[in-house]
């Protein structure tokens, strides 16, 4: 067997391989609640063979959108439309699920990104005031509000009442994100956030919003619901977040029982200079998996090619390996993975019989 195909645990989740599907925005909710679009997009993905799907970033206040369009899960409308959605798309596979909680704090207000995707002020019908922790635009952003306690308190809140949702509707873990430059993400870095109380300043205090999260998140949803972080591990800044800060808020978390660490970087700072190139940020991953933590550790990034993503499992630079971009347009990538690596898969009973010549062996049946 490939370590590709191997079996790996999130916590008390259960993963038949190791491909995880990334969360990738899809801007075609209606206030927030999904649609007939997500309906498809997840159902087609859900038959691809990964091991685990993590929902668009899914917004815990309308506030705390990327855009209008945004996907979210903060009330009972919400609620009921995500609910149909996922009962559809779990009748027709056993894949697990899980979704991204998110704010986008200074970075919400936005087009879509199809429609420019800059930042719009509160006076377009679109848009609306957005906050931050500290009253520091994100390039051409209006400027935002800075959170008082009261705000911060609101906010931690929210991400448990929409944690409490995700188990409602059947979802089976939940990514916290602090990544890409929105909210908690701001709160990490000294570039964003330039408060001067207990949020603020040391490190210690710059990561206080995010454990907070994290804490009352994990205390929120039963223990069967697997609770991690997507973090980026450089603001590619100078004086900015680095690896150096996330291998300690990695290791705080894995002792507070973080059950995942999805590790990205980039999108905070406008400044930011990225060397794009294959496997970009699987440094960053193995950096802290360096660090021995013992929560499972996903790399992302420029991961396209099987032996790629199989080399980097057996060297242990990471525990499992994300795929985004590359699977909406290889919608079927892991099952070209398993033939490419030797292989199986099973697939839907509905699609044994398109096994090629080419690759036969590469499918086996689902269990009766």
């Amino acid at each position: 067997m490939s370590q590709l195909f191997s079996p790996v645990s999130f916590g008390p989740l259960q993963l038949p391989n190791r491909i995880v599907i990334a969360p990738m925005c899809q801007y075609s909710a209606t206030d927030g609640q999904a649609n007939d679009w997500h309906r498809q997009h997840l159902g087609q993905l859900s038959q691809s063979g990964a091991g685990l799907l993590i929902l668009e970033a899914t917004a815990v206040l309308p506030e705390g959108r990327i855009s209008w369009a945004d996907l979210g899960l903060w009330d009972d409308a919400t609620e009921a439309a995500l609910a149909g959605v996922i009962a559809s798309v779990k009748a027709w596979s056993p894949m697990p699920l899980g979704v991204q909680l998110a704010h986008a704090g200074r970075k919400a207000s936005s087009a879509r990104p199809w429609d420019g995707g800059g930042g719009l002020p509160a006076t377009d019908p679109n848009g609306w005031t957005t906050v931050a922790p500290s009253a520091l635009a994100f390039n051409d952003h209006p400027k935002p509000e800075a959170l008082d306690l009261a705000g911060i308190d609101a906010i931690v809140d929210a991400f448990v009442a929409a944690a409490q949702r995700a188990e409602r509707v059947g979802l089976d873990l939940i990514e916290l994100h602090a990544a890409h430059g929105y909210l908690l993400h701001q709160f990490l870095s000294p570039l964003s956030n330039q408060r001067d109380d207990e949020y603020g300043g040391s490190l210690q205090n710059r990561m206080r919003l995010l454990i907070r999260v994290f804490d009352a998140v994990r205390e929120a949803v039963d223990d069967r619901i697997s609770v991690g972080v997507r973090i980026s591990a450089s603001d590619w800044v100078a004086g900015g977040w680095d690896i150096e800060q996330t291998t300690t808020l990695a290791q705080i978390l894995d002792l507070r029982g973080c059950n995942f660490l999805h590790v990205s970087s980039g999108g905070l700072d406008p400044r930011q200079k990225i060397p794009l190139e294959p496997g970009y940020q699987v440094p960053f991953a193995q950096a802290i998996k360096a660090a021995k933590v013992r929560m499972p550790v996903i790399a992302v990034g420029l991961i396209t090619d099987p032996s790629q993503a199989e080399s980097i499992l057996r060297h242990g630079h990471a525990d499992a390996v994300a795929l985004a971009r590359g699977i909406l347009y290889d919608p079927r990538w892991p099952w070209h993975a398993a033939a490419a690596l030797g292989d199986s898969i099973t697939p839907a009973p509905q699609y044994l019989r398109c096994e090629p010549r080419e690759a036969r062996g590469v499918f086996t049946a689902p269990a009766k």
